[in-house]
């Protein structure tokens, strides 16, 4: 566990964070803009599911791009 610890660079880390961060409001905005409109019920729900799933996508490939190993390429 040492050695990938000392593999990742504070630069890196710092440049994940703030991608987090950002993404985190985005997704928010996304949702309160969901709730704001007002979707009936069925799609309110599966547009919450479809944001969901994308933003747990967005979350596995940013932290698989601490390995050098991203599933999707940007």
């Amino acid at each position: 566990m040492i050695p990938f610890l000392a593999a990742i660079s504070g630069s890196g880390l710092l440049s994940i964070l703030v991608q987090l961060i950002v993404a985190g409001l985005i997704f928010w905005l996304l949702l309160w803009l969901l709730s704001f409109v007002g979707l009936p019920e069925p799609f309110m729900k599966v547009a919450k599911v479809i944001l969901a799933v994308v933003a747990v996508i967005f979350v596995i490939n940013l932290l698989l791009s601490l390995s050098g190993s991203s599933f999707i390429q940007w």
